[in-house]
């Protein structure tokens, strides 16, 4: 059945692996994500494609979804697909190409244009086709309703943390928390960089000479890691 729907001027055209994360910490931590992504191409290769005609498009990886204009595979992607050069899109989930409504509904058109697939874990659906367009828009208006509950939860617990005077968030160099105090960072190599900083700023009134003076001594200035 996953395969009735392509035909052989789809097998013709490329079939491109959309891979992405949506921040870097995403792709550093949760690799097996990346991975599975990366194995849609033995998929392709199991419904037909030659590995000739298989493009991997990775260069999204830790951008987020919900714009365009940061992803450049992604309009890569959309500029192939309205020349009619796509046969099929793979992703590990349909709602992994955008995270924005008018984003994945242009998307879709264009498919259901140029005749172009969008396959998943779940099966290969044709956006030209009713309900094959229906499951596709219901699988992006529910991704951008799970973003949207999870922003809401997140703000809902940094409120309450708030109200408990409990919020806190990442400090400059050189302070640390101690309890409910904000301190100075007790390790005194960090202590002297900063006061050197500030020290270098007053006479060189630049960045940049505060800078080339660190370089000359040969100073290391502290960050987190």
């Amino acid at each position: 059945m996953m395969t009735s729907k392509i035909a052989d001027r789809h097998l013709s055209k490329q079939a491109c692996i959309y891979i992405r994360q949506s921040t870097l910490a995403q792709v550093r931590f949760n690799q097996e994500s990346t991975d599975r992504q990366y194995n849609l191409v033995n998929k392709a290769l199991s419904l037909g494609w030659q590995q000739a005609q298989i493009r991997v498009l990775d260069r999204d990886l830790g951008r987020s979804g919900t714009a365009v204009s940061t992803r450049i595979d992604f309009k890569s992607l959309v500029g192939d697909v309205a020349m009619g050069q796509i046969g099929a899109i793979f992703s590990l989930e349909a709602s992994r190409l955008a995270r924005s409504n008018q984003d994945w509904h242009r998307l879709l058109e264009l498919c259901a244009i140029t005749d172009t697939l969008v396959i998943d874990e779940d099966g290969v659906y044709h956006p030209g086709d009713f309900n094959d367009g229906i499951v596709l828009g219901m699988k992006g208006t529910f991704a951008q309703a799970e973003l949207h509950m999870i922003r809401a939860r997140l703000h809902g617990g940094k409120l309450n943390k708030a109200s408990r005077g409990e919020l806190r968030f990442p400090l400059p160099v050189g302070f640390v928390y101690d309890d409910d105090k904000i301190v100075l960072d007790p390790d005194q190599e960090v202590q002297g960089a900063v006061r050197t900083v500030f020290a270098l700023f007053a006479k060189e009134a630049t960045a940049y000479g505060v800078v080339c003076r660190f370089q000359e001594a040969g100073l290391r200035f502290p960050r987190r890691a």
